[in-house]
């Protein structure tokens, strides 16, 4: 059974990648730059808490899924997803080809963590 179908893809996500960009001053930052936005299908699995420094946190890990192309290929853990729409962001922990068939991406993401 394919992780999604076409009319599936209701969300749009914004892909981004770690990189570097100059400031005004010509200092040079680490921030996301944005590599494309597509169409996704966002399913979201059962969430959970975690402790961190002192406080409880929770977290909600999602099921991302993309149409595959020669863009989403590259998508790898250190990247995030961000939700156009709604603006969450999503910090991709694995970007697999589960069907085996190159139609679709699927990707591991959660909310609510440090991308």
């Amino acid at each position: 059974m394919p992780s999604a179908v076409g009319n599936d893809l209701r969300e749009r996500v914004a892909l981004d990648k770690r990189g570097t960009t100059p400031d005004i001053y010509g200092n040079v930052n680490n921030a996301f730059v944005e590599q494309f936005t597509i169409a996704a299908r966002i399913r979201p699995l059962k969430g959970g808490e975690g402790v961190q420094a002192a406080r409880l946190t929770g977290t909600q890990p999602v099921l991302i899924s993309v149409r595959y192309s020669s863009q989403t290929k590259l998508i790898q853990s250190d990247w995030r997803a961000r939700n156009t729409r709604t603006g969450t962001v999503f910090s991709i922990k694995t970007a697999v080809n589960t069907d085996e068939r190159k139609q679709f991406i699927d990707m591991m993401a959660v909310a609510g963590e440090a991308a």
